[in-house]
């Protein structure tokens, strides 16, 4: 099982980043991922999740009509794309993946099952 996360970068604040995370391993159509992010001295939290098997997604009030998650489950992969992006968005973002499916805002970084690597967003103003 492998989680692959891809797309980070720096950008202008007001500016747009897409994030992809390729899975292998497993079908997303049996799994919840999951999009957290953690910033310097804070704890890790989640941001956007998506339940493969019905689509459901859930976002956190903080990116709520900027981010944007998305799956293709034919190619086994999620995205998050990000507009709208604020100084404060700055955190390496991670994705996770969670067998089922979960009720998903109660997902929480400790109860996931698989976890890729993470990717730098950096936004400044």
């Amino acid at each position: 099982v492998q989680l692959q996360a891809s797309g980070g970068g720096s950008v202008q604040a007001g500016g747009s980043l897409g994030l992809s995370c390729a899975a292998s391993g497993f079908s997303l159509g049996d799994y919840a991922i999951g999009w957290f992010r953690q910033a310097p001295g804070k704890e890790r939290e989640g941001v956007s999740h998506l339940r493969g098997g019905d689509g459901t997604t859930y976002y956190a009030d903080s990116v709520k009509g900027r981010f944007t998650i998305s799956s293709d489950n034919a190619k086994n992969t999620v995205y998050l794309q990000m507009n709208t992006l604020k100084p404060e968005d700055t955190a390496v973002y991670y994705c996770a993946a969670k067998r089922g499916s979960p009720y998903l805002p109660a997902l929480y970084y400790a109860g996931m099952h698989y976890w890729g690597k993470g990717t730098l967003v950096t936004v400044s103003s």
